[in-house]
């Protein structure tokens, strides 16, 4: 069962996933914000708190992706309320949900991101650091916390700490491509902060890992080489086959442009290693981005 909501990020990884799962030969039942298309689909009203126990009732598991879009506006004191309110009001009418279930899933893979760990520089954490300050870790602490209700009723909870999803088809990447084909990316800032990725097939095929597998607790979906955005900007320029700008984007301009996401989503870095994936004997099919990048273009 996957738990999603309109936000494009979100459906572009439960398409995949949806598609994986079934193609692995699993029902896959689908939480909508609109009234349901077929037999496939149950209806939950996230923020409202609305969900019947009863759509929970025989499946297997549950993965919820619900959540506002981080990068989708400019963060105004109302935005960030939506940011939070649309992960943590979410997930707990989930969690309270599977609590209550006569029959339902055992386990929750909800979605969780790496902003937990704020800016870590050029220091590599994995699953063992204590979070990070700012907004985003702020947020991500609360959206984790969310789940307690149904750790409290004995599923095995797994936060996924999702990095930045490499896809041509949405997220960050495809909207950056327009302008890199223009001849027009360049380096953020310094270009020193670190950006910890994960090709979207990799994505996919860790949730079917941590599906089969009995993690619990925090596990970091991203890939196990983390670059600088000055190496990711050169890959992608060169995977394109396009020049980039010879002068950085000035710092001063972006934080005037974006504002609060761009100091603590493009000007802070987070170098962030899968140390639970690798441990468990998950391998990557990509595991650096020139190789991602490849996949996905």
């Amino acid at each position: 069962m996957r738990g999603d909501d309109d936000d494009s990020g979100d459906r572009l990884l439960g398409t995949a996933l949806v598609r994986a799962l079934r193609a692995d030969g699993h029902e896959v039942r689908r939480l909508v914000r609109r009234a349901p298309a077929g037999p496939d689909e149950h209806f939950w009203d996230p923020a409202g708190g609305t969900l019947d126990p009863g759509a929970l009732e025989g499946a297997d598991a549950v993965v919820h992706l619900a959540g506002a879009g981080i990068g989708d506006r400019r963060w105004s004191e109302a935005y960030k309320r939506e940011l939070v309110n649309s992960r943590v009001n979410g997930t707990r009418t989930l969690a309270e949900a599977l609590a209550r279930a006569d029959g339902g899933p055992r386990v929750l893979l909800s979605s969780s991101a790496i902003g937990f760990y704020g800016d870590t520089g050029d220091r590599a954490v994995d699953e063992s650091a204590p979070a990070g300050t700012g907004f985003l870790a702020d947020l991500v602490g609360a959206w984790e916390a969310a789940t307690a209700p149904a750790g409290e009723a004995g599923l095995r909870v797994t936060p996924m700490r999702t990095g930045v999803v490499l896809s041509g088809r949405g997220g960050a990447l495809a909207r950056m491509l327009p302008i890199f084909k223009m001849g027009a990316g360049a380096v953020l800032g310094n270009g020193r902060q670190y950006v910890s990725w994960i090709s979207l097939p990799d994505w996919v095929d860790a949730v079917r890992f941590l599906l089969a597998h009995d993690l619990a607790g925090p596990v970091n979906l991203t890939a196990p080489e983390p670059v600088t955005n000055a190496e990711y900007t050169a890959t992608l320029a060169k995977a394109l086959r396009r020049p980039t700008m010879p002068l950085p984007a000035p710092r001063l301009a972006l934080r005037l442009a974006l504002g609060e996401f761009a100091e603590e989503a493009l000007l802070a870095g987070q170098r962030v290693l899968p140390r639970r994936l690798l441990d468990a004997g998950h391998r990557f099919a990509h595991p650096t981005v020139g190789e991602a990048l490849a996949a996905v273009l």
